[in-house]
């Protein structure tokens, strides 16, 4: 290839980008979800006629991101090439052909050009209810946890499927919201298909084959190399968590060969009756994640670089089955990328970051006036994120979402949304873990009902019982707290209830800390002390 054809080549890639970049914009501009508009928990992406992903946006969570690379191809498997028309929009919440559970929305759209069928756009986003028991871990199926929608056309040829807009409004407790988020998905994918279409007349493409050989060409060469860069064998790492009732231990052995790498999750504990299973599709795009970010962090993340990784395992609750409840798969999906990162590092020593919060401390709260008041109902849902662990050479980052990577909601947007107050949303002093290097800190919130109404809220919490661990001789981090201003402990899991005049008052945990402790400088700690990071008389 000319250096001409080159440059050409790579201007085409930076528009395709530009192109996934705003439609996932218009998601975030039109979305009725707070999660969506405010914290970004989205996706969006271009795919070539074989359902292969040539790019994704920026904007965006790595399970949402890494699952839909997948999904694309279920949704081709379901609607044939002839049953394909301009116009269409496809949808499914289906847990293991989408994103792991009921309340992610994935859309996938045909894009033709003089009428040619040259790509398809998928997107998700998270919705703010789908029926059911609502957002929690006490359903003991899939059938419980709400709406199920099969593999289906939203649109035909422009035609909105009006039956299935009356289905939804009938079974979710915001119809509105749920509503306008699917018109703003479908709206997502009809801009990146309408940006495509405009830059492939204007560059003069009659189809993106040339432009896909080159991003997955320029892709496969530079993921080659990096492997090679790797040492080989196999390492094995366990994390204990929380679990519902009961602690779960998760298990990996991560496999580096001349071909690629390879994640078996054979040792992780089995399904639980509660709805804090994982569909493998979601525990596969975190692993995916986590080697992504320690082998080729600067390559593009298309399905070129997603080849090189195999995530295997037999049934458990990183691999649940239908019909398994797996409204909190996030859980133990966040968790995955500590639980790879640690055997990884027996193989990369000094180069992986200590243990973090990981899990979101996700809270949906259903507020309703006190019996004999008036007031308003509303399900406000929010994401919290506590502490990530330390890193070589660098403190963690505090309140900061790894490696969900979505934004923290402001207060104001959280309490437009139903009849709460958040009191308080401070960082959450001494939780970091000691060492070298500090672990970030969590946070800590107290959220109240307004005047006359109560709430009950669904608990979505991990690292209260067992906290961040740290690396290399670095402290664990502090671990989470959930509890009522009163003193009353509450649990981690499941739905429970905040009467009317008292305060939630949630204390997410620290990342855990890196190196020894006695070799961070007194600077360090001096500067920690000054911003209260750190107690006065901590040493």
């Amino acid at each position: 290839m000319s250096d001409i054809s080159e440059i050409r080549m790579q201007v085409m890639w930076n528009r395709l980008i530009s192109v996934v970049e705003e439609q996932a914009l218009t998601l975030l501009r039109t979305a009725f979800s707070t999660s969506v508009r405010e914290s970004g928990d989205l996706s969006a992406g271009v795919f070539d006629p074989r359902g292969e992903m040539l790019a994704q946006a920026v904007t965006g969570t790595p399970g949402h991101v890494n699952t839909m690379a997948e999904a694309v191809l279920h949704f081709m498997n379901e609607i044939p090439r002839d049953n394909m028309f301009e116009g269409d929009t496809y949808v499914t919440n289906d847990p293991w052909l989408g994103t792991g559970h009921l309340h992610d929305i994935t859309m996938v759209s045909p894009s033709f050009l003089n009428g040619e069928l040259v790509a398809f756009f998928a997107c998700t986003a998270h919705v703010v209810d789908v029926g059911g028991r609502g957002f929690g871990a006490d359903a003991k199926s899939v059938y419980e946890e709400g709406i199920q929608l099969p593999i289906m056309k939203f649109a035909e040829k422009g035609k909105v499927n009006l039956d299935l807009v009356r289905i939804l409004r009938a079974n979710v407790r915001e119809p509105n919201q749920v509503v306008g988020d699917f018109y703003s998905l479908a709206a997502c994918n009809e801009v990146g298909h309408r940006r495509l279409v405009d830059m492939m007349k204007e560059i003069g493409l009659s189809s993106l084959d040339g432009l896909g050989d080159f991003i997955m060409s320029r892709t496969r060469d530079a993921m080659v190399e990096r492997i090679a860069n790797l040492p080989k064998g196999s390492w094995s790492n366990e994390l204990m968590t929380d679990g519902y009732d009961t602690p779960v231990k998760l298990a990996a052995t991560v496999t580096v060969r001349e071909t690629g790498v390879e994640v078996d999750f054979t040792g992780t504990d089995p399904m639980s009756r509660w709805g804090i299973n994982c569909p493998i599709i979601y525990s596969k795009a975190y692993a995916c994640y986590a080697l992504k970010c320690v082998v080729a962090p600067d390559i593009p993340n298309n399905a070129a670089s997603l080849a090189f990784f195999t995530v295997s395992s037999p049934v458990n609750i990183l691999n649940a089955v239908r019909p398994a409840p797996v409204a909190l798969r996030h859980i133990f999906g966040h968790m995955v990328p500590d639980l790879v990162l640690g055997a990884l590092a027996h193989a990369l020593p000094g180069k992986i970051l200590a243990q973090g919060a990981g899990a979101l401390w996700n809270i949906h709260i259903s507020a309703r006036p006190v019996p004999g008041a008036s007031g308003r109902n509303a399900e406000v849902l929010m994401f919290n994120s506590g502490g990530m662990g330390a890193r070589p050479g660098l403190d963690g980052l505090s309140a900061t979402a790894f490696p969900s990577g979505v934004h923290t909601m402001p207060i104001e947007a959280t309490e437009h949304t139903g009849p709460i107050v958040i009191w308080r949303k401070e960082l959450r002093p001494d939780s970091g873990g000691d060492g070298e290097f500090r672990g970030g800190l969590g946070q800590v919130l107290e959220i109240a009902a307004t005047d006359g109404h109560e709430f009950d809220f669904s608990a979505m919490f991990d690292r209260v019982n067992h906290p961040a661990a740290g690396r290399n001789g670095g402290k664990a981090g502090v671990a989470g707290v959930v509890r009522l201003d009163d003193g009353t402990m509450m649990r981690p899991k499941g739905w429970q209830h905040v009467p009317a005049g008292r305060r939630l008052i949630l204390e997410l945990p620290g990342g855990g800390g890196y190196g020894d402790p006695s070799r961070r400088g007194a600077d360090a700690r001096a500067n920690d002390r000054s911003k209260g990071y750190i107690s006065e008389n901590d040493k």
